[in-house]
């Protein structure tokens, strides 16, 4: 299936204010917002569920975890060098990125925990066992920090399920992660 990249002047009228924000906040039009452009409803889902989840209690490397733990999980051809590239612009620390990629494991307790929690919750449909629970708890992290990484699931899965749908081809500022 084909489908289209848009850009400010060949997207549907609804999109274009919405690429606009992207070339401010991106500095260019991700491919991936280009190709979401094609249903305005989907690409503002998508940039506010990006801005919401940036807003959690979640610092950098949190962040990245839970993005590149889905984003690999869903063997997403786009995100994952995406999000590598994202990941050494936020001066996250490289053993934490390349970890994640590879699947070994992460260079704190704390942050293992996070991968492994999200990986379960992804894998189990949003199902933890109590137990599970527990240790995440007791990791450092709170019940809000739950519903913080099913926000992140909601936005991974829309930009995961579009990537595999559209093929979207990976931009040029990302094709050295891949």
């Amino acid at each position: 299936m084909s489908f289209q990249l848009y850009d400010q002047q060949t997207a549907p009228k609804a999109s274009q204010p919405l690429l606009e924000n992207s070339l401010k906040s991106f500095g260019m039009i991700p491919n991936l917002h280009a190709t979401m452009a094609e249903s305005p409803p989907l690409l503002e889902a998508y940039q506010t569920l990006h801005t919401l989840f940036q807003q959690t209690s979640f610092n950098e490397e949190e962040l990245t975890v839970v993005w590149q733990t889905i984003n690999v999980e869903h063997a997403c051809h786009y995100c994952v060098p995406a999000h590598t590239g994202i990941a050494h612009m936020m001066n996250v620390d490289s053993s934490i990125i390349e970890a994640l990629r590879d699947g070994s494991t992460l260079p704190s307790e704390k942050l293992q925990v996070l991968h492994t929690t999200t990986l379960a919750l992804v894998r189990n449909r949003g199902q933890l066992s109590q137990e599970e629970v527990t240790v995440f708890l007791n990791a450092g992290y709170e019940q809000r920090h739950l519903l913080e990484i099913v926000l992140g699931i909601s936005q991974k899965v829309m930009s995961n399920y579009v990537n595999h749908l559209a093929q979207t081809p990976v931009d040029d500022a990302f094709k050295k992660f891949e």
